[in-house]
């Protein structure tokens, strides 16, 4: 089986782990902080772009499908491995940082699906229009 995207996901995740250890660094961690969330997140913006999206092949984009369906899956393993507990007992600004993001991702995600759905209409109409 010939396997098609697997480049694009590897660029991502290396590009993310680095990410994630030069914040581990900054932040005094000896840790990766966030690296395979980047990855995702570039993941995404990459394959969902106008700019690379539109010039990917249909083979291409069915495997980056089928890898980012099996990303999240990889990366709830790897959460799951971390040792949760010593970084809780290792004090409340571990609960608070875990809160933060939470609260920061219910306030923040309804104004972007808003603004995705809009651009989305602005383009059926577009369409319609042409």
């Amino acid at each position: 089986m010939t396997i098609y995207g697997v480049a694009i996901i590897s660029a991502c995740m290396f590009v993310g782990n680095f990410i994630g250890d030069v914040l581990g660094q900054l932040m005094g961690v000896d840790s990766n902080v966030g690296g395979v969330g980047f990855a995702m997140l570039f993941l995404i913006l990459i394959t969902g772009s106008d700019l690379y999206g539109s010039k990917l092949s249909e083979t291409t984009t069915k495997g980056l499908k089928y890898w980012q369906s099996m990303f999240i899956p990889v990366v709830a393993a790897m959460t799951a491995s971390q040792n949760v507990v010593q970084a809780v007992s290792g004090g409340p600004i571990a609960i608070l940082a875990g809160l933060l993001a939470v609260m920061t991702s219910f306030i923040i995600l309804p104004s972007l699906n808003k603004v995705f759905q809009s651009y989305e209409v602005d383009e059926e109409l577009e369409v319609a229009e042409n």
